[in-house]
């Protein structure tokens, strides 16, 4: 391992526990204003599917866009946790029977599992919820023309157009020989939508030029296709105790991957040109832009 990869892995993990801890002290029994209670055994659900380990990434991604274009830590964070929460949320409905029915999470149970399909349902509503209600909060430290440009491109993010959609192109897919549009698109959607945030709300964060959220922009979208390119190899070739949820599972449903259209070496020529044009993207930035350019590596090389 490179020194730069075992530094980027010790940051990743920090950020993740600060992540963790800014969660847990939302997430506590303790009703806030205009908050009438905290019902605990939805509380219980909710801290079940958004406290549990994980690397993070999106958060990351939010955390390092802002730190390297100048933008407020404290503020990072909280936007990081916020798209957490939706990330969470989204991975709590999926598990669901109607959805892909899944029992293992991160080698824990999942949240219908542990707790219920009803406190399931509930806890990724009130998951997303949260979200923007930590974006609007008094205690993220924003003007409120960020905050609204955050809550406005989070929306279309996870939204019918972004990540809520995809996830029904996917259902919809089942059995179908989808073209490489159709995946192309329907992973853009389900997967890059919310990365391409993750990266693009750093510069919002920052108070960037156009040019700068443009650049932050296209940088999430290279990764997001990266990422999932790298999750249907994972699909493909990892187990299930190594990934911590089931593999094989979009072959054996007859879903259409990149992977499965065009073949493993395909997949593994295209990981190792996103991330050279992620890092092509990058070189206005310098050695500043070094984080980064190991998020994308670390992304397309990943093994869980």
């Amino acid at each position: 391992m490179s020194e730069n990869s075992a530094s980027f892995k010790i940051r990743l993990k920090n950020n993740a526990a600060e992540v963790e801890a800014c969660l847990a002290g939302i997430l506590t029994d303790t009703a806030q204003p205009d908050e009438i209670a905290r019902p605990e055994p939805l509380l219980a659900a909710m801290r079940h599917g958004v406290l549990n380990g994980g690397k993070r990434l999106r958060p990351f991604l939010v955390m390092e866009s802002a730190a390297l274009l100048g933008g407020d830590a404290q503020a990072a964070l909280r936007i990081g946790a916020a798209l957490e929460c939706v990330h969470s949320y989204s991975l709590v409905h999926d598990d669901l029977p109607a959805m892909d029915d899944d029992d293992l999470r991160r080698g824990q149970p999942t949240v219908h599992i542990a707790h219920g399909e009803a406190n399931a349902i509930l806890a990724g509503d009130s998951l997303l919820t949260l979200a923007f209600d930590i974006i609007a909060a008094p205690e993220t430290g924003l003007q409120d023309r960020q905050k609204t440009e955050l809550v406005l491109a989070l929306a279309r993010a996870s939204g019918i157009g972004g990540m809520a959609g995809g996830q029904a192109l996917d259902l919809a897919a089942e059995g179908l020989a989808l073209d490489e549009t159709g995946i192309t698109t329907l992973q853009a959607m389900k997967t890059g939508a919310l990365i391409r945030f993750a990266c693009e709300a750093g510069a919002i964060i920052a108070g960037s030029s156009d040019a700068d959220r443009r650049l932050m922009r296209q940088y999430g979208e290279k990764i997001g296709l990266a990422f999932q390119l790298a999750d249907d190899l994972l699909d493909l070739t990892a187990d299930a105790e190594t990934m911590g949820k089931a593999t094989g599972k979009d072959a054996a449903r007859g879903k259409g991957t990149l992977v499965a259209l065009h073949g493993k070496d395909w997949t593994e020529a295209q990981l190792a040109r996103l991330v050279q044009e992620a890092a092509t993207l990058l070189e206005p930035f310098g050695e500043r832009a070094d984080v980064l350019n190991e998020a994308a590596r670390f992304v397309a090389n990943r093994r869980s």
